[in-house]
């Protein structure tokens, strides 16, 4: 395993079978990618794509066909690796007559944290996800964007070092959209791995450092997210205000009429352009999918 790597997934292959034990469904095919420490990794793709498959692997709930899995330098099967890991599912099952100070201390339990230790984690996490003027109110009482924000202190509960995170901001007001979006970035500067599924492509663009696109359990795309949503087959100038003349002589009027020359780069396109692009682009073209210059030199140097 790499030394920054606290994903790594290899030729990864989920294949669902029938009562039978027939092929039925390939909900992941040949996936391959690294998450890195300290990032916010995004996972995007439409409903059937795999995301929630992928996940389920990585929490060793589910097994792989093919490939391997390893998580913070343990395979995907060692159930001890789960006790660095917080995950929010999309659906938090929480139980509905516990307030949040009980459901915490609950889960702490789970950790064998003492008592003195869970009564602080659980104090910081409420105060953090600013639940602190309902603690004590049963969860059953509670918005679906008040129990997101219970559901995300529970995966933290553990102080994790892999935070994986299933549609954190649904059911959230934009204000509490915001808030979880700070709250994600905060878990980026304390030093933690966080790993997002979203349908809400701007608040995955707003936080994520690298995004892969999944689409029929294949990885279509995977990068940086300034460097995918550039558009590399333009370039704009931006400039402080010109006359019409250097406008139309360009890089020399600028000079001349004495503009200030204040970006060249390429414009980019949204996070939901490249998504949609990219699932049109699949489905035109079935079968194809991401190769990264590592795979690509490896296959020319076979050839």
């Amino acid at each position: 395993m790499s030394e920054n790597a606290v994903i790594e997934i290899r030729n990864l292959t989920k294949i669902y079978r029938d009562f039978w034990g027939r092929p039925k469904v390939r909900a992941v095919n040949s996936l391959s990618l690294d998450v890195n420490k300290g990032e916010v990794f995004g996972l995007l793709g439409p409903n059937g794509s795999g995301k929630t498959t992928t996940i389920k692997m990585l929490l060793g709930l589910l097994f792989p066909t093919e490939g391997d899995i390893r998580i913070l330098g343990k395979p995907a099967t060692d159930v001890a690796k789960n006790e660095s890991i917080g995950y929010l599912p999309e659906e938090s099952y929480l139980y509905r007559f516990l307030n949040a100070e009980e459901t915490l201390d609950f889960y702490g339990r789970l950790f064998s944290m003492s008592p003195a230790e869970r009564k602080q984690r659980a104090d910081e996490l409420i105060k953090m996800v600013g639940l602190d003027k309902a603690r004590r109110r049963q969860l059953k009482e509670y918005s679906k964007g008040m129990t997101r924000r219970i559901g995300l202190a529970q995966a933290l509960i553990n102080n994790p070092q892999l935070v994986l995170l299933d549609e954190p901001t649904s059911g959230l007001d934009p204000i509490g959209t915001r808030e979880m979006k700070d709250l994600i970035l905060k878990l980026k500067d304390e030093g933690k791995t966080v790993v997002m599924c979203s349908h809400l492509l701007a608040d995955v663009q707003d936080v994520c450092d690298r995004i892969a696109i999944l689409y029929n359990g294949e990885l279509k795309q995977l990068g940086m997210v300034e460097e995918l949503l550039a558009s590399q087959d333009k370039t704009q100038i931006v400039s402080s205000t010109l006359s019409d003349e250097a406008i139309e002589e360009i890089k020399q009027v600028i000079a001349k009429h004495h503009g200030n020359l204040q970006e060249i780069s390429s414009p980019t396109t949204s996070l939901e352009e490249l998504f949609l692009q990219t699932v049109a682009e699949s489905q035109a073209r079935p079968g194809q999918r991401f190769v990264s210059e590592s795979e690509q030199k490896t296959a020319e140097s076979k050839s």
